[in-house]
């Protein structure tokens, strides 16, 4: 059976295709069809891309009767109907009556989440934590992942916080207060914070925590912030203190999880796992860490198929969306590179996940004092934010140093710092890290042919790698959205 997984209703809608043998056939956001930032519904376009395979089940990422349950709790209006038959007649439209009713499954939030890393990872056991805003009533969960003697992942659910404690809803409660919009931002408020003093941590968690062990708030930060003492506050400072008190917390989380599961291999997913910033101490507590490149809820379309397929699903990279035909234009954009230091890439298939890798990307030389800026101008966006570098993975430790357990980062899930800054002061930030992408000899990426090439040609074995998208929309999916990029930005993107 060909299972569709589907998340959608709350934000970052998607779908997934996952094979009777366990192959992930097509993994894509629907925000990348219908142009709408963050879109919570199925575009159509993506629904008719999803059409070329035979679908025989449809997986759904929550139960939607509990999700409405937590809106209720939370004095907010019902997303949608309450049953998960009236949720997907209004999701799925005319794809509804093209699969028997019984064949449609509904799994838990967080499980869904856990089984999109777990199932995902190349471990055979693992802790597994789970940290978002919120899910249907859940916002933390730790279990401990194994597969039975049938080959089946089994769950065992360790512990639990609920909402109105939440990590998340208290990260992006700061997003608002410094005027970025929540549950889109946050990236932005965790750049934002290399540039003030945590000065304002402790009375943060003096005021908004309970218990930091735990993880209880004394209001509920659903509703934001509200006390006039922190208008005061700097907004660098109240980035950087809401950064600084949001990384204990989520340690607490992470140490509870390795005293709990006793393992030493770590799945880490929700949108919270995002956070690179954070993630630079995971490897104090794990040896081994996996994140799948899409651990928000657009993830959690992967999430369900696999809960429904039950094994391990063939994970070879995060290349699993829309697809622009041909080779990789290695020699166009090295042509371009050498002549105007940037180029756009729509090339192959479309990341699974908020982060281009190299096949939806605007590709600069890092070492340019004035490309920073440029790229900035291009993309219409706050000058402080950093860009990531992209680099040949078996060079990584001669010019970062990666942070305890993490030999790499093919998805780009962790900072670190770069020791030649004056060299590369393109990929930067001003607290001299770097959110790192590897490439690994043996990738399929055209990313990594590239890199080669522009090694050879320049001695440099990095890129400047940021997304390819229209400000205010999502990435670049196909060649259309492409020739609109180039039209309104004047830079070449080459497929």
């Amino acid at each position: 059976m060909n299972i569709l997984g589907i998340s959608s209703g709350f934000h970052d809608a998607a779908a997934a295709v996952v094979s009777p043998q366990g192959e992930i056939l097509f993994a894509a956001h629907s925000e990348r069809y219908s142009k709408i930032k963050n879109d919570s519904g199925l575009s159509h376009d993506l629904l008719q891309e999803v059409s070329q395979f035979d679908i025989d089940h449809v997986a759904y990422y929550e139960r939607p009767w509990r999700h409405n349950l937590q809106k209720l709790r939370s004095g907010q209006r019902p997303l949608g109907p309450w049953t998960l038959t009236g949720t997907l007649m209004r999701e799925l439209g005319e794809w509804y009556d093209r699969i028997p009713a019984l064949r449609y499954h509904s799994f838990p939030h967080h499980l869904s989440h856990a089984a999109a890393g777990f199932q995902t990872s190349p471990f055979e056991s693992a802790a597994v934590v789970v940290i978002d805003a919120i899910g249907e009533l859940e916002t933390i969960s730790i279990y401990r992942a194994s597969y039975d003697e049938h080959s089946r992942a089994q769950y065992q659910l360790l512990w639990q916080q609920r909402y109105p404690h939440s990590i998340g809803l208290f990260y992006s409660a700061v997003t608002a207060h410094i005027g970025l919009r929540p549950m889109d931002e946050e990236y932005i408020t965790m750049g934002m914070s290399a540039y003030g003093q945590p000065t304002a941590a402790s009375r943060l968690q003096d005021r908004l925590v309970d218990d930091v062990v735990d993880i209880r708030f004394r209001e509920n930060l659903h509703t934001g912030i509200s006390r006039p003492e922190w208008h005061t506050v700097p907004n660098e400072v109240m980035a950087a203190s809401a950064q600084s008190l949001a990384e204990r917390l989520i340690m607490n989380v992470i140490a509870r999880a390795r005293i709990m599961t006793g393992e030493s291999r770590l799945v880490y997913m929700g949108g919270v796992a995002l956070n690179c910033l954070a993630n630079r101490q995971l490897g104090e507590y794990f040896n081994d860490i996996w994140i799948m490149p899409n651990p928000g809820d657009a993830g959690s379309s992967l999430g369900a198929a696999a809960l429904l397929y039950g094994g391990h699903l063939n994970w070879r990279d995060a290349y699993l969306g829309h697809c622009i035909p041909g080779d990789y234009p290695v020699g166009a954009v090295m042509d371009q590179l050498l002549s105007h230091g940037i180029v756009g890439v729509a090339s192959g298939a479309a990341e699974f996940g908020p982060r281009a890798l190299g096949n939806r990307s605007l590709l600069a030389d890092p070492r340019g004092n004035d490309i920073k800026d440029r790229v900035n101008e291009i993309k219409r966006r706050q000058k402080f934010r950093p860009f990531a570098p992209v680099i040949l993975a078996e060079m990584v430790n001669d010019y970062f140093d990666m942070p305890t357990g993490w030999r790499s980062s093919d998805y780009m899930q962790v900072v670190a710092r770069c020791q030649h800054p004056d060299l590369f002061p393109a990929i930067c930030h001003v607290d001299g890290t770097s959110r790192v992408q590897t490439v690994p000899q043996d990738s399929r990426s055209g990313i990594r042919q590239l890199l080669e090439a522009w090694y050879h040609e320049t001695g440099c074995p990095m890129l400047l790698n940021t997304s390819l998208n229209i400000r205010g929309e999502p990435m670049v999916n196909d060649r259309a959205d492409a020739d609109r990029f180039e039209k309104l930005y004047g830079v070449r993107v080459c497929s």
